[in-house]
């Protein structure tokens, strides 16, 4: 056992030193590297299934062994000796044991290193209401996230709660306190974690994924009470993740959701990771709402789809679309106009926004 412990080290040490986000290994396959984006096989070396199975039970405790049997499939996070954290999903196919492995840069990164727009720092001085921060798997939803707690850990004495499967960014404590509880280690679900952090004395919670109605609830409870919630979601797109929200309650139940949604949503960012124009890296595009008055109203309203045009003409610069972002980064360089093209939403208005996008900093 010890010496599969020793071989996956060696292996998660490569994808750092690689500079890769993700590591794929299969049973009777090349390993998979994603270095920018780009998935590539790395070696000759093909692991056997008893390999591989082996390699994930040096790393897991008895009882999630199990339950990677019994589940046929397990979410963890890890430590190498190196100090490096790791997100590792095992799971069987054809039944044969893989894992996807995603390097967890523990380096808090700024707003600045992160190509961040400077708007998104605003979010950290919130005292209450739900943030929710949407895309893509791989979108870099995580380190926006962390970046926003580490501004208020910095800024602000305050009681920081995470809830996450698993805890991927381990803060430390600084001006504020933060506790990570990971599901299922430390509390049975996402759900019993919401209702017995408005029992902890929270000025913050952090809620790694909203995946039932149940959370959702107790999310919008936190932030009526006075708290500020994280979450994320999976759109593409803010207004999409207004209706995805709604769309998880029940037709009569959403009349009442619109309206307590409309009450405490603050922001909405939605963000993808497009590659940079010398190849070098990605940055992220990132579309925000922010919830005024107006936003408010359509939310309640059911008129959702009318808040893009809201966003398109604000200019006041606490909002703006995907498509916009992306013109901009054309207009400064940082990126082509093909890759835009190949990300953004309507790419027949979007000629226009880049002849009229304003140069500088976001």
């Amino acid at each position: 056992m010890e010496n599969s412990r020793q071989q996956f080290d060696a292996l998660l040490a490569t994808c750092v030193q690689k500079g890769a986000s993700d590591m794929h290994l299969s049973s009777d396959e090349l390993i998979c590297f994603r270095i920018h984006g780009i998935l590539s096989t790395f070696g000759d070396t093909l692991f056997s299934a008893k390999n591989v199975e082996a390699m994930a039970q040096s790393v897991m405790t008895e009882k999630q062994f199990a339950d990677f049997h019994l589940n046929k499939s397990l979410d963890m996070g890890y430590f190498d000796p190196a100090g490096d954290r790791f997100r590792i999903n095992c799971y069987w196919a054809m039944g044969k044991p893989a894992m996807a492995i995603r390097y967890l840069d523990q380096r808090l990164l700024s707003f600045e290193e992160l190509f961040l727009p400077q708007q998104l720092r605003e979010l950290a001085n919130l005292h209450s209401g739900l943030v929710l921060v949407t895309g893509a798997t791989g979108s870099g939803k995580s380190s926006t996230l962390a970046v926003l707690l580490n501004e208020i850990n910095e800024t602000r004495s305050c009681h920081i709660i995470t809830v996450e499967d698993p805890v991927e960014f381990v803060h430390k404590n600084k001006k504020g306190i933060i506790h990570h509880r990971e599901v299922h280690n430390d509390v049975p679900s996402y759900a019993d974690a919401m209702r017995a952090a408005l029992r902890e004395d929270p000025d913050v919670i952090m809620v790694g994924e909203m995946r039932d109605l149940e959370t959702m609830q107790a999310a919008i409870t936190a932030a009526e009470t006075g708290h500020l919630v994280f979450s994320t979601l999976h759109t593409g797109e803010a207004i999409g993740a207004i209706e995805r929200f709604i769309g998880h309650f029940g037709g009569e139940e959403q009349s009442v959701a619109r309206h307590r949604l409309g009450m405490v949503l603050r922001a909405v960012i939605s963000q993808r990771l497009v590659v940079k124009r010398d190849g070098k890296g990605r940055v992220p595009a990132v579309e925000l709402l922010s919830v005024n008055m107006a936003v408010a109203n359509m939310i309640q309203s059911s008129k959702t789809r009318q808040i893009y045009s809201l966003m398109e003409s604000s200019g006041d610069g606490t909002m703006w679309t995907l498509d916009q972002d992306l013109a901009k980064l054309v207009k400064n360089n940082i990126i082509t106009k093909d890759v835009a093209l190949r990300t953004c939403n309507d790419r027949n208005s979007f000629d226009k926004m880049v002849n009229v996008a304003p140069r500088g900093n976001r």
